[in-house]
């Protein structure tokens, strides 16, 4: 028998994904669209009712004011969503709240001034506007490092190899969300799981009227299936006799989010206020706003790879981190509590359906803006329990990871340079956030607690990120390790064309300004 040819054994590293039934520049028809920006829609919400549901609380919040919280921050995320798409990277990306905020916000919330006021409603009000304020200062460093394409400057150090960690992590790093949050109701956590596995994969093939309709909407069917079924549960009594952290996590009726929500409110800027500034918070939060432009930096690689494109240009890139910037300027002007990071899960769900397209993530973004003005019916959408998007997530945030991980095709992997590198950066991106997580769980403050707050919050932000941590590692031992002999095996002669916004044509097709405004703002 003759030797198999080398063609037939390996496969050769591709630039763009291929077996996208859409890429970034092409659209499904219009009644496919709108079903898959509703569908974008019912997933970000996740973690956009999450954030507010733990923070709100904590700051002396009611129910209705949990409920405003998530209005605020969804009509916000569809306006920051739509101009990402329309003026920043131009990628398919849903912008949304963020949990690297929730470390400074706490530490906002734990202020001794703050914590001293008497009525829950007027130290809430307090506590937003402290939140708006350092929002508002510390989203300068975002807008700053854009616009000044200072950014971009920085990612010319990037390498394929020093990427797949950061990509990785970007999914990987998210693992306590996944399985977790399942465990918490896994009589409906584990259906649908599994049933979503089943229909995005297994019965992918099956179409109706030529649309494999399984694949295209596998999180709107499963959804509707298994919380159906939740309903089911409840409304038969199965959790009457349960301990209550089981009532919340598994019932259909314990968010309190319908009966609370008004039917038509318009979130309007400084609805809480005027902001209060403090350097302190500032300082802060300028670490969550750091942590957000790295996960986000990952999370456009990942866009670009699963949109079919070309990576961002390190112009491109900047632009979009500059506008991001503006997204959580406005967060801090609407007071949404948090500030706003590229949602990871809805870049996942463009691999899952093989949608790429641009218009699928605007049309999800008006449906975001629609239904925060329309509060009761929002609020339905919002009352999903959460281990149905949990199993969601174990299967998005790992499609993620799985990008990351095939960044590595354009390197080579038979270096022992390259071995380390990769090994080391993934290693301690998992392992130095989780031991920052596991001393706050149990002591309530980070490894880091000298008396200047900031500090604190600033170094325990950074660190407990596994991107951030991933990319420090790794960008300093790609680029000072046998940096001139290992060009080749780091990937960079692939990278390289990818770096200046015209080293390839198909960059303009990808990222050009809309309305002819390349003219106007010419690539740098």
């Amino acid at each position: 028998m003759a030797a198999p040819k080398p063609e037939d054994i390996t496969h050769p590293p591709m630039e763009q994904l291929p077996g996208l039934e859409y890429c970034i520049d092409s659209n499904p028809p219009w009644p496919e669209t709108i079903i898959l920006g509703f569908q974008h829609y019912i997933l970000m919400l996740g973690t956009t009712v999450m954030v507010p549901t733990f923070l709100v609380p904590a700051m002396g919040g009611s129910d209705h004011d949990k409920v405003r919280v998530i209005q605020t921050l969804l009509f916000v995320a569809g306006i920051n969503t739509f101009l990402q798409s329309l003026f920043g990277t131009r990628l398919p990306t849903v912008v949304g709240g963020s949990f690297a905020f929730i470390i400074p916000i706490t530490s906002i919330i734990n202020d001794s001034s703050l914590r001293s006021i008497p009525d829950d409603h007027e130290r809430f009000l307090h506590t937003m506007r402290a939140i708006q304020g350092a929002l508002i200062a510390s989203s300068s460093l975002q807008i700053i490092l854009g616009y000044s394409q200072l950014w971009g400057i920085v990612s010319r150090f990037f390498s394929p190899l020093g990427m797949t960690p950061v990509i990785t992590l970007v999914g990987l790093g998210l693992f306590e969300r996944g399985f977790p949050g399942v465990g918490k109701c896994v009589e409906i956590g584990l259906p649908m799981l599994l049933i979503f596995v089943g229909f995005a994969q297994y019965l992918k093939h099956i179409q109706a009227r030529d649309l494999p309709v399984f694949e295209r909407f596998p999180v709107l069917i499963c959804i509707t299936l298994v919380w159906a079924y939740a309903h089911l549960l409840t409304a038969s009594g199965a959790y009457k006799h349960v301990p209550e952290r089981t009532k919340i996590n598994c019932r259909t009726d314990r968010a309190h989010l319908i009966s609370s929500a008004p039917w038509i409110k318009f979130p309007y800027p400084l609805q809480w206020g005027a902001p209060t500034f403090d350097a302190g918070h500032t300082f802060g939060m300028m670490s969550a706003v750091l942590v957000s432009l790295i996960e986000s930096t990952g999370a456009y690689k990942a866009a670009s790879r699963l949109a079919s494109a070309t990576p961002p240009p390190a112009y491109v890139l900047s632009r979009g981190i500059g506008w991001q910037g503006i997204g959580i300027l406005l967060d801090g002007l609407f007071g949404t509590g948090t500030g706003s990071t590229v949602s990871v899960e809805n870049v996942g769900l463009l691999g899952i359906t093989r949608v790429g397209s641009r218009r699928v993530v605007q049309i999800s973004a008006g449906f975001m803006m629609f239904f925060a003005i329309l509060g009761k019916f929002g609020a339905l959408f919002a009352s999903i329990p959460f281990p149905i998007f949990a199993a969601l997530y174990c299967v998005l945030f790992a499609l993620v990871a799985a990008v990351g991980v095939s960044f590595i095709q354009f390197t080579n992997m038979n270096s022992m340079r390259n071995l380390f590198i990769l090994g080391v950066s993934l290693f301690l991106g998992l392992s130095i956030p989780q031991y920052f997580n596991e001393f706050y769980a149990t002591s309530r403050v980070g490894p880091v607690h000298t008396n200047a707050g900031w500090f604190n919050d600033f170094l325990n932000t950074i660190f407990s990120s596994p991107p951030t941590v991933a990319l420090i590692i790794a960008l300093f031992l790609d680029n000072t390790l046998e940096v001139e002999q290992s060009k080749r095996d780091r990937g960079m002669p692939w990278w390289v064309k990818f770096r200046t916004f015209r080293g390839d044509s198909r960059n303009e097709e990808f990222y050009t300004l809309p309305f002819n405004l390349n003219k106007f703002f010419p690539p740098t």
